[in-house]
């Protein structure tokens, strides 16, 4: 049997049956599993890619999904590259907002969260020039019909009132160039991104093929693996995704006064009995699941201590435990804030590290393709 085109992979991940999705999404979850195993015993192979863009404040839905595992990681020992995807803020929108204020407050969260600079590279897209000049070589490795068939797009076509911009066309090469730039090997995601790292691992593979290597031993891009988020899915306030247009999150520099008032707003349901059942009953399940993952507790366990108590009950316990959660996390925020001038410079060392980094990959990649003159 001919062996199909990575293209024709990506296709098939992206529309194909449910069937073959599922089975996609098993075989991910088996080898999650296996490097896991893997980290447990030797961490020193692995060099990791992760990041946000800083289109608001991080919230808890950030932290539970992706900064925690971050941390968790990064103290394991793994190489760590954290990008603050400050030209992703460009893609879909006309302004950045207060873009430094953004970007430092998404520092400060990093860092009371427990990511050490020293360990970790914090830097921002805008400050790699070598980083950006990847996507030149990259774009003449996908077709446009890839570019569209990717779902973070496809979903921009079906969304925007507007013509899409070519910046949100090219977003999975421009983040193919993120994640390839440091030779990351690891990417943590959640399961909805794993078309990403596909169409990452195609363009580290048709680079191999077109222009061959320097190294006559080993390719200059290593195909990254996904690692999957191991933490469920935190809907908004309101029962709806979580995001900052709506309203309905739980920001990490809230203070407790702020996230009360917000929870007491939280949809519940008019039965009294707390139960976890996120497929009959979502929003009260949503909240449960907040407490729980604020208290290292299964949801089953929080929604049985609470009983009869309906949904006053569940609110108080909830924003106790996200306040209490949090508590450590905010004080540390507050005072890393009011230092401007070490955020600052965290990024700096950051950028610096990356670039030197992003140079050197840069000059083998031009070395590949005959163009070091």
């Amino acid at each position: 049997m001919t062996t199909p085109p990575p293209s024709d992979k990506i296709a098939r991940m992206e529309s194909g049956s449910t069937t073959e999705a599922e089975k996609s999404l098993q075989r991910s979850e088996k080898r999650s599993h296996e490097i896991e195993a893997k980290i447990a015993s030797d961490p020193s192979g692995f060099r990791l890619l992760t990041g946000d863009r800083p289109t608001g404040r991080l919230h808890i839905g950030h932290y539970f999904g992706s900064l925690q595992n971050r941390v968790r990681l990064q103290n394991a020992g793994i190489e760590t590259f954290l990008v603050v995807a400050d030209y992703q803020v460009i893609y879909d929108r006309d302004g950045v907002g207060d873009l430094k204020d953004n970007v430092y407050n998404m520092v400060a969260d990093y860092l009371a969260a427990g990511i050490d600079p020293e360990r970790t590279v914090i830097f921002t897209h805008s400050a790699v020039t070598a980083l950006n000049q990847l996507l030149l070589p990259f774009l003449a490795l996908v077709t446009d019909a890839e570019l569209r068939r990717n779902p973070t797009v496809k979903d921009e076509l079906a969304a925007s009132n507007r013509p899409m911009s070519g910046l949100m066309l090219t977003f999975p090469v421009h983040q193919a160039a993120d994640i390839l730039f440091c030779k990351a090997n690891l990417v943590p995601i959640g399961k909805d991104q794993l078309p990403h790292v596909e169409q990452t691992r195609v363009i580290a593979r048709r680079f191999d093929e077109r222009y061959g290597r320097v190294d006559p031993a080993r390719p200059i891009f290593p195909e990254p693996e996904s690692l999957l988020s191991r933490s469920g899915t935190i809907l908004g306030l309101d029962g709806n995704k979580m995001s900052k247009s709506r309203g309905n999150t739980i920001e990490l520099g809230m203070t407790a006064d702020e996230t009360a008032r917000l929870l007491k707003r939280a949809v519940t349901d008019s039965d009294r009995h707390i139960t976890y059942d996120p497929v009959n009953r979502p929003e009260v399940s949503n909240l449960v699941n907040i407490a729980a993952m604020c208290l290292d507790r299964t949801p089953e366990d929080v929604a049985e201590e609470i009983g009869d108590g309906g949904g006053g009950g569940l609110k108080r316990l909830t924003t106790a435990a996200v306040n209490d959660h949090f508590a450590a996390h905010r004080a540390r925020r507050a005072e890393l804030m009011a230092d401007p001038g070490m955020l600052r410079d965290v990024l700096r060392a950051g950028n610096e590290r990356a670039n030197a980094v992003a140079e050197a990959t840069l000059a083998e990649v031009r070395q590949a393709m005959c163009m070091d003159y």
